[in-house]
């Protein structure tokens, strides 16, 4: 019996999904990453997650170390969060089932987002073992940017988050921000949270020859292109960008601009879209802007290098991001990075180059930052020499570190972990 076992919980999606064609998430890639890192490092982890196809393997043995495990709980298919928090008592059945069979014996049980911990606290309480918990969103900061009903977060998560913090062991943040909302917000104790910023893979994301990464994804070589990441939902401000470009557009009409989308399901027709996505299209369409805007759709991770390479420019114009992945795998690529300033990943940028930053749901002012920038060839050189070199310690190999680190202060038994 090896003892140097974590179960990880990702109880509502699974790391390896973009690995395939699911929707862009920083937690997925946070998950599997800082798990792979460990990995090398000699321990040993399950990650257990809801099955969402029945025809996919049980078990997913990604290297000697670490394996991902699909537990049957509810209807094998994509439901709805909501939804899937009343099979969390089957899913607990079913790994307790497995731990006995299999003999396991775990050192921590580390959980990722407010489902997850709902798992993690019966784990704690029945094995005995401490609970380090990563929320990646917190409900009260959603709700503070929730534009309708629709989008807020129930009463109940949020108590749920409100007793994660209280009965876990450590509380891990992705962000300086985030850690300081758990406090203030949550009540959270200082001395149980800790920052750890995500790391980047650096032998996937570095820069390349801008022309023919422009060439590979089909772009114009002769624009410039402004590039979005991410998840298409409405805290990502992804409108206020395309009202920038309007306000760009308008300003200066002969420049050759566009915004690329990466994200979301584009497979059928407009109507058949996602209710955001249609949106924005809308929207280009309101504001006339239809021949600079591109949705490109979901790319994984390995297609992921050649967008960044090709974009003169990322933007996150996000209304609240507890971090911020995709800025900083586009910075490691040396393409600067527009953010708004209530994103984790604004931390990142020193005083130096504060005009990277802007405030959130301001087009008029995120139109200035990136005419400044696109317009400034010696700023725009200076700029991109530096953003690669500003993440360069932000390696999973240190981010592993720092979470080891953090597990042997809350282990009973630090000796195990070490």
């Amino acid at each position: 019996m090896n003892t140097k076992r974590f179960a990880v919980i990702s109880y509502h999606t699974c790391p390896l999904s973009d690995e395939t064609d699911a929707e862009i998430g920083g937690m997925n890639i946070y998950v599997l990453e800082l798990s792979k890192a460990l990995a090398k490092k000699g321990y040993y982890l399950d990650i257990f997650t809801r099955s969402q196809d029945e025809k996919s393997p049980r078990i997913v043995q990604v290297n000697e170390h670490l394996r991902v495990i699909h537990i049957p709980a509810g209807p094998q298919e994509p439901l709805s969060k909501k939804v899937i928090e009343h099979y969390i008592p089957e899913f607990l059945t079913w790994f307790y089932e497995f731990v006995e069979k299999e003999n396991l014996s775990y050192q921590i049980v580390s959980c990722h987002y407010f489902l997850s911990g709902i798992v993690g606290m019966d784990i704690k309480k029945k094995l005995g073992i401490p609970l380090v918990m990563t929320f990646h969103t917190l409900g009260i900061m959603k709700n503070l940017v929730a534009r309708s009903d629709e989008e807020r977060e129930s009463a109940e998560r949020i108590k749920t988050e409100q007793q994660l913090v209280r009965e876990s062991d450590q509380i891990i943040a992705t962000s300086e921000t985030d850690a300081q909302y758990i406090h203030y917000l949550y009540d959270g104790s200082p001395e149980k949270i800790a920052v750890l910023i995500p790391g980047v893979d650096f032998d996937l994301f570095k820069p390349t020859d801008k022309i023919q990464a422009k060439k590979t994804v089909g772009a114009e070589v002769d624009d410039k292109m402004i590039l979005f990441v991410g998840r298409i939902e409405p805290l990502k401000g992804i409108d206020v960008l395309l009202y920038a470009l309007k306000i760009l557009l308008t300003a200066h009409p002969r420049m050759k601009v566009c915004v690329w989308i990466v994200g979301g399901d584009i497979s059928g027709d407009t109507e058949e879209w996602p209710k955001e996505l249609k949106k924005l299209s809308e929207i280009r369409e309101e504001l006339d802007i239809h021949a600079a805007v591109k949705f490109v759709g979901r790319k994984t991770q390995k297609e992921l290098p050649a967008y960044y390479n090709a974009a003169d420019l990322m933007v996150m114009p996000s209304h609240y991001e507890s971090f911020g992945i995709t800025a900083v795998e586009a910075m490691a690529c040396g393409v600067p990075v527009i953010t708004t300033d209530v994103t984790g990943v604004s931390k990142l940028i020193d005083k130096e180059h504060a005009n990277l930053i802007t405030s959130a749901n301001n087009p008029i002012g995120l139109a200035q930052r990136i005419t400044t920038l696109v317009c400034n060839e010696e700023e725009y050189k200076e700029v991109s020499a530096s953003v690669a070199q500003n993440v360069q310690d932000l390696s999973w190999d240190n981010a592993a570190d720092h979470f080891i680190g953090l597990c042997k202060s809350c282990s009973k038994g630090s000796s195990d972990v070490s």
